[in-house]
């Protein structure tokens, strides 16, 4: 493959400047209009670039399409990335700080925060290279607008070496990944790609292809509200009963902060109330559409034990589907993988095949219909002021984009 004069870190330092943080409070779509204004800047870059056909639609998603080089039947291959950041973290006023040949050790931010080597062992594989923080103050954006400047790298290769082999490449950029809508209004047979990656991972070399199965459940519980003045025998507080639901639930297991890699949890996230009428949301999570029911009915005989102790109160259970492990759907078509893995290892990088403790817009996209595994950006500490990415982890993500393209093309060769 012909060098690749990469351009990924001076557009990243570029699209970060831009606010595109989404919000769980609106029900606009996207949820925030900044994040349009990072947009029209990605159309323009686009164009600039020869693709003609790059839009903003109404919903704020970026799309364009990179004609094949080649006249035989190859499939269409989509690269997704999306453009806002957390709503956990400011992402306004982001000031990108370079750590140049890094030696190793604590890095110190400019707002005195400190990244602390023992609490990120990433870093022990870093040494002499160039990592890219916030001053501390904001997040930085590597996520995930490290993947945008990454696709866009690869593209602006492509388009200056006609001579590699690839099929039509559809990209898309999407908002509001960060509170669950980034499908929401995705067309996927207007995208009309057959395949789709997106470029919003971590770690070198990680191809996820693995996520959670997730649901929502709410617990609704009406109590008995009189004068307190008035109310022995008669008023039965509903805070109390949420209070002892979320009580009886166990310390040490079935939580995010007590469990990992592929253990689910039970998480009550939100409890809002009065005494007539308090609701607790819980979110559930785990890797098999089984071991999500089995927390379900854990949580509801749970909560209906509690209540048996108030008979007076009722309680409302309600489930809701979030999402579920795109792994059920990527079996069906082991190549989409496999090609992942084949792109990297022909970048120089070991392969890490693995799971995502959480959702992605390709949860979503491969359930209606488009599978989309998930490959790395180089970033790390996501949704953090400690956030942080290497120079030259970007540089091999676009390397593997341009491979994974390659070998779509090449195994799709009709035979001799």
């Amino acid at each position: 493959m012909a060098a690749i004069e990469h351009t990924c870190v001076e557009r990243f330092l570029r699209y970060v400047t831009f606010d595109t943080q989404s919000s769980e409070e609106s029900s606009t779509f996207p949820s925030t209009e900044k994040q349009k204004l990072l947009g029209q800047e990605l159309v323009q870059d686009l164009r600039s670039m020869g693709l003609s056909d790059a839009e903003m639609d109404e919903w704020g998603y970026v799309t364009a399409t990179l004609p094949a080089t080649v006249s035989h039947e190859t499939p269409v291959i989509g690269l997704i990335a999306h453009m806002d950041t957390s709503p956990d973290v400011s992402g306004k006023d982001v000031k990108p700080t370079w750590h140049r040949n890094y030696k190793g050790g604590d890095l110190t931010l400019p707002s005195g925060l400190v990244i602390r080597a023992q609490e990120n062992p990433a870093l022990a594989g870093q040494i002499g290279n160039d990592l890219i923080t916030s001053d501390g103050a904001t997040l930085l954006g590597a996520d995930n607008k490290a993947g945008i400047a990454e696709i866009l790298d690869a593209l602006q290769h492509l388009i200056t070496h006609p001579e590699i082999r690839h099929g039509v490449i559809r990209v898309a950029v999407t908002p509001d990944e960060e509170v669950g809508r980034g499908t929401e209004h995705f067309d996927v047979k207007k995208f009309a790609a057959d395949f789709a990656y997106t470029i919003d991972g971590e770690s070198l070399g990680e191809v996820e292809d693995e996520t959670f199965s997730a649901d929502s459940v709410t617990i609704r519980i009406h109590g008995v509200n009189v004068h307190p003045g008035y109310a022995k025998d008669k008023l039965v507080n509903a805070i109390k009963i949420a209070a002892e639901i979320i009580e009886q639930l166990p310390r040490y297991s079935l939580s995010p902060e007590t469990t990992e890699k592929r253990e689910g949890y039970v998480h009550p996230h939100s409890l809002t109330g009065t005494v007539e009428e308090s609701t607790i949301k819980f979110l559930i999570r785990d890797f098999t559409v089984e071991g999500l029911k089995e927390k379900e009915t854990y949580l509801q005989n749970l909560a209906a034990e509690v209540m048996k102790r108030h008979g007076r109160a009722k309680m409302d259970f309600h489930v809701d589907e979030s999402y579920r492990n795109m792994k059920y759907k990527l079996d069906e078509e082991p190549r989409v993988v496999e090609y992942a893995l084949e792109a990297v290892r022909r970048a120089g990088v070991t392969p890490v095949q693995s799971i995502i403790r959480g959702g992605t817009d390709g949860s979503k996209l491969s359930y209606k219909g488009l599978l989309t595994p998930n490959l790395f950006t180089g970033g790390h500490n996501f949704h953090s002021r400690q956030e942080w990415i290497s120079v030259q982890d970007m540089q091999k993500a676009v390397e593997v984009i341009v491979h994974l393209v390659q070998i779509w093309e090449e195994k799709s060769r009709p035979a001799a």
